[in-house]
Formats: structure tokens, C-alpha cells, sequence
């Protein structure tokens, strides 16, 4: 007797937590009040200051980076999702030249820290992933939808702490070039 492969076991899983993800937005989305308000940053906005975990258990605020180096926050909806793991794995995949740019670069998102964890480390990540819980800071950024999830949105925050550019229209699975594009597009400084 053999055992169950496991990517179909991995698939599964994917496809289970996007399901649950799709009907708790769904249930959120029937519950929730009309008219609620939502923020709309746009380039040159101050971004909005921070402090969440993050994967490898520090907390990570956006000041502490004011000043210093640039940001790069790329938003997802659900660890352990399909998009949401080929965004991240594209990202992870990229390190080698986002290490290139003066940038702190992290994924968000409202998973849980425990969660979050589990998740950078399934896929190798080296990047630290924040967790936002509470939603704070996925509604100082706007991206909080309906569901209770954030939109896949990536902002990107000069030294100076003002937003240089958002991305809205991220494709997950070249997300991690397209943020070296961007850094290039926008001159953030190299490593010296």
C-alpha cells in the first residue's frame, strides 16, 4: 500500500481554505452595512505608520524604516490560497534581486501571526510576511474589503514615507518581477 502524493493533498488544502475564505466573505459581505466609508490612498499620500508581527516573530513598524529605506507592502487575501501562495512564492523568488534595492520589502495580510508562520514557511519564504489581525492597518491602506479580506494591492512608500506608487492590478504569479520593475521604474536607490 502506498501513501496519498502529497501535492494532491497540498491542492486540497488550497482548495478548501479558498472555499471557507470565498464563504465567510460572502456571509461578511450580506452582514455588512451600506455606505461604510473606506479610505482611497493615492500617490503622494503619507503612507500610514504600522506596527504589525511578522513571520519571523519581529514587529515590524513603518517608521522605523523613515528616513533609512524604502517599502514595499504587498496586501493578499488568504494564506494558503492559490493566488495568494503563487504571489508570495513569486516574491520569494525575487529576493535575490530586491536585495539589489535600499527596500524592506513584506507581504500583509489579516491571517493570524500563528498562521502567517506556517505559511512562510511552507513555501521557503525569507521575507517577513505581517499579520494584521485586527485589521488596523488594512483599513489605514483602504484595502479591507467587504468580505473581511484585503484586496491584493501593493503600495509602494519612499524613504520620505509618502506612497511613490500603488500597484492594483498585481498578477500573482509575476509579482515578484514586477516589483523589481517598479522599484527600477520609480529609482529607488541601490546597495552600495
Amino acid at each position: 500500500m502506498g501513501s496519498t502524493p502529497v501535492k494532491p493533498l497540498k491542492q486540497l488544502r488550497m482548495i478548501a481554505t479558498a472555499a471557507t475564505a470565498m464563504a465567510i466573505g460572502l456571509l461578511r459581505i450580506v452582514g455588512q452595512p451600506r455606505g461604510a466609508s473606506r479610505v482611497e490612498l493615492r500617490a503622494g499620500d503619507v503612507a500610514p505608520d504600522f506596527a504589525l508581527e511578522a513571520s519571523d516573530g519581529r514587529i515590524y513598524t513603518l517608521s522605523q524604516f523613515i528616513g533609512h529605506q524604502a517599502v514595499v507592502l504587498a496586501w493578499f487575501p488568504k494564506a494558503f490560497t492559490g493566488g495568494c501562495t503563487a504571489q508570495c512564492e513569486s516574491i520569494g523568488g525575487s529576493s535575490e534581486e530586491l536585495r539589489r534595492f535600499k527596500v524592506a520589502h513584506f507581504g500583509a495580510s489579516v491571517d493570524r501571526p500563528e498562521t502567517i508562520r506556517r505559511f512562510a514557511e511552507s513555501m521557503g519564504v525569507e521575507f517577513p510576511i505581517l499579520s494584521d489581525p485586527h485589521k488596523t492597518a488594512a483599513r489605514a491602506y483602504g484595502v479591507l474589503g467587504a468580505s473581511g479580506f484585503p484586496a491584493r494591492r501593493t503600495f509602494f512608500i519612499g524613504i520620505d514615507g509618502r506612497i511613490l506608487a500603488i500597484d492594483a492590478h498585481v498578477t500573482t504569479s509575476t509579482h515578484g518581477p514586477d516589483i523589481v520593475a517598479a522599484l527600477t521604474r520609480l529609482q529607488i536607490s541601490q546597495q552600495a
